[in-house]
């Protein structure tokens, strides 16, 4: 099959109005486009994942399904569903939904040799219902020492992480998270108001940089870092790329903490924003992520395979 007669679709949030996303899908479009690739950018609003007799389907306003799925959005059902009508999908939907909880990824990276902060996993509550014995946050406070990190499971662009000072704020922050899944972490001093973002592609670095703040614990731009381009130690380039192939990413940006001792995993983006990447380092990314795709195309679908399956619609 030739490059020219492929054709992708590019999934995204059909809830997401933000400039951010409209221009990142934008400009992975013309990523794909030039490399001969067609590619479709469709909402996942748009696509209605069915399972009728046992049998999974798939209904919406297509024609036709696309040779492979770029999947940049986190509803996992539907990445999965697209997995069970023999689309490969990237990254999979194993992939996103590991990535998507910080929990799941320290845990799903504990026992293979990754660096990385000492993290606890709080007890779990339901909706509604409150914690009232409040003692084992008190040992958890103890046990890291304050300051300390509360992180959400779920979050993006550096929010829903808190830097608490006492064991009041640490009793009023888990009040105030509820049901909500977090994980608690030890602050890494060394690396207050800095990180390493490390974009990864197959078994390469493709593009990092060094982010930095003067005025917050975070270093994410969003919360008003700068960054500059940077050169991945040898240590820091195998650590991120472990990170990804144990994660099963194809691509991912992996971000490092400084620690006194070496790089530390902070956490793994399977959907990283790639136009800060590009605006400071001046490298794409997507054309990156295209090639790699193209290189693993012999585990696609024919089109005999698909035409029949959208017979059956």
């Amino acid at each position: 099959m030739k490059t020219s007669d492929l054709h992708c679709w590019i999934v995204v949030n059909g809830y997401l109005q933000h400039d951010k996303f409209s221009s990142l899908a934008l400009f992975i479009q013309d990523s794909a486009e030039r490399q001969k690739i067609k590619a479709t950018l469709i909402r996942n609003s748009d696509l209605i994942p069915v399972i009728e007799k046992g049998v999974p389907l798939l209904k919406g306003a297509f024609e036709m399904l696309p040779d492979f799925v770029l999947f940049m959005d986190k509803d996992i059902h539907l990445a999965r569903h697209l997995e069970l009508l023999g689309l490969p999908v990237y990254n999979s939907s194993t992939a996103i939904d590991i990535c998507d909880s910080k929990a799941k990824t320290h845990q799903a990276l504990a026992g293979h040799g990754i660096p990385m902060p000492k993290t606890i996993f709080p007890p779990f509550t339901y909706e509604g219902i409150e914690r009232v014995d409040m003692d084992v946050f008190k040992q958890i406070g103890s046990e890291l020492g304050f300051p300390l990190i509360v992180k959400e499971s779920y979050g993006s662009f550096g929010e829903q992480v808190y830097l608490l000072q006492t064991e009041e704020e640490l009793l009023m922050t888990i009040r105030q998270l509820g049901h909500k899944p977090f994980i608690i972490q030890e602050f890494i001093r060394h690396s207050k108001g800095r990180d390493i973002r490390v974009n990864v592609v197959g078994d390469q670095v493709v593009a990092a940089m060094q982010r930095h703040s003067e005025h917050d614990f975070r270093a994410n731009m969003t919360a008003g870092g700068k960054a500059v381009p940077y050169t991945p130690t040898k240590e820091e380039a195998k650590l991120a790329i472990r990170c990804a192939k144990l994660l099963g990413a194809s691509f991912a940006g992996v971000d490092l903490l400084f620690g006194e001792d070496g790089p530390l995993l902070c956490e793994v983006n399977s959907n990283s924003h790639l136009l800060n990447i590009y605006e400071c380092t001046g490298i794409n990314i997507a054309d990156s992520m295209f090639e790699h795709v193209l290189n693993n195309l012999g585990k696609g679908s024919t089109t005999d395979e698909k035409t029949s399956r959208l017979a059956d619609l």
